[in-house]
């Protein structure tokens, strides 16, 4: 006698539920194989971990340099584990022999081979100090570092482009970040910087600030100027065309902050009407030193500005740069855009 239909449909059942659980098993097994260690070579090599990395990112960085099988298992792991939050950034040291757990052990907190000291655009040189000093580095360690500036003599940053009078390394350091670990000063997170802001100064922006009758140090002023005045990289071109045009036609610069920059180094509370050489809407001519770090993209802008006839502009409360060619429609804009930026 033979089996019934629901016989039948009982044995594929049976099937099918052998299958499945053979999937997953299977699955499950792939996946612990993906967490073990890529191989027994035990080399170690330093990984940098960006800040605001994700976790896709981090284990596709770790696959790609051979750390790890799987930057799918990776994830995996670290979200059941639920630990995304606590991945930091820094450098790191592993080899392959090391399994998923102990990078992850490592990644939230076990062991940093270094960690990234950061040196941000938009900076004055009083808060590069305050944020050094936040990175760990002692207060006295500090102000040897940005206060004793001959010890970098031998820079071409300070031995060429530092004008002689100038005792300030106030927008000469590139922003960038940095490895520290325990045997790094700040002279050598500071030396680092410099070395780097010089590779920024290539022949061609030379030439090409040399063709707008700036030095590279005044090149490097009003490219802070432009940092500061602009947040639109893409406008950054159009307003050094106008701060060119101003200095050629031997006009104010009428920047604000400059006004400011003067005001705060010297009380400590921002005033457009305090006069100090740095106060652009009473002095004509650049200011003595750059007001903060710089970014790219205003050395390019200042190294090659636009062709365009603007004399005005204005940054509005949205971030959008407002061009103008006569005065009136400058203020016009000023008073449609910029409330609390333009203080309203």
């Amino acid at each position: 006698m033979g089996l019934s239909k629901w016989g039948w449909w009982l044995i594929a059942l049976i099937v099918v539920a052998g299958l499945v659980t053979g999937g997953i098993a299977w699955t499950n097994h792939v996946y612990h194989q993906n967490l073990k260690a890529l191989s027994n070579n035990e080399k170690q090599q330093v990984v940098t971990i960006q800040p605001g990395s994700s976790v896709k990112q981090i284990a596709s960085q770790l696959q790609q340099d051979h750390l790890i099988r799987s930057a799918n298992a990776f994830v995996i792991y670290v979200r059941g584990k639920k630990v995304a939050s606590k991945l930091q950034a820094g450098s790191f040291s592993f080899s392959p022999s090391e399994d998923v757990a102990t990078i992850i052990d490592v990644l939230t907190g076990g062991r940093s081979a270094t960690e990234l000291v950061t040196i941000y655009p938009e900076k004055r040189i009083d808060q590069i100090r305050g944020e050094l000093i936040n990175f760990g580095f002692k207060p006295d360690d500090v102000d040897q570092a940005l206060n004793n500036i001959s010890q970098y003599s031998d820079l071409p940053i300070i031995a060429s482009v530092k004008p002689a009078n100038v005792n300030t390394l106030e927008g000469l350091l590139w922003p960038d970040s940095w490895d520290k670990d325990t045997g790094t000063s700040a002279s050598d997170i500071i030396r680092q910087s410099l070395q780097e802001m010089q590779q920024h100064l290539t022949p061609d922006i030379d030439s090409a600030l040399a063709a707008e009758n700036l030095t590279p140090y005044q090149g490097l002023i009003l490219a802070s100027i432009v940092t500061k005045e602009v947040i639109t990289p893409s406008d950054r071109a159009q307003a050094a065309q106008v701060f060119l045009s101003r200095l050629k036609s031997n006009s104010d610069l009428g920047s604000d902050i400059t006004a400011y920059y003067g005001s705060i180094e010297a009380t400590g509370v921002p005033n457009l009407s305090y006069d100090s050489p740095y106060n652009t809407l009473i002095h004509k001519g650049l200011p003595p030193t750059p007001i903060s770090t710089i970014e790219q993209s205003s050395l390019d802008a200042v190294a090659h500005p636009a062709n365009t006839s603007w004399l005005y502009f204005v940054t509005g409360d949205n971030g959008v740069t407002y061009f103008a060619k006569t005065f009136q429609e400058h203020q016009a804009q000023t008073q449609k855009y910029c409330h609390q930026l333009c203080e309203q």
